[in-house]
């Protein structure tokens, strides 16, 4: 009895969806994480990457650690901040977050 009404549902059915259909609400969920999530970080990157690599002597930066400090030497990888008079650090290039505005000193 079982066995009869299984075949009469499956006589009874649609078609089964095809692979594009079945794929549908994977490439949406991509297509947002893409556009919300990986492609605003693509774009934070690249900007402080442009940042990082127009540093000059002389500006004035905060670190990632939440230092204040103005530029005295670069190399590649290093970056020398003077964070009051006579004091120096030397960080990496990487660790610099962000440039600090007059007003914020």
């Amino acid at each position: 009895m079982l066995s009869q009404l299984a075949w009469a549902q499956q006589a009874a059915g649609k078609a089964a969806p095809s692979f594009f259909e079945q794929m549908m609400p994977f490439l949406f969920i991509f297509l947002i994480f893409f556009f919300l999530i990986i492609r605003p970080q693509q774009k934070r990157a690249k900007k402080q990457q442009e940042f990082l690599g127009a540093l000059k002597r002389g500006d004035s930066v905060l670190t990632s650690g939440g230092i204040f400090g103005t530029i005295e030497g670069l190399t590649d990888k290093f970056v020398t901040l003077e964070v009051a008079d006579g004091v120096k650090l030397r960080i990496l290039r990487s660790q610099i977050s962000g440039p600090v505005s007059e007003e914020a000193k």
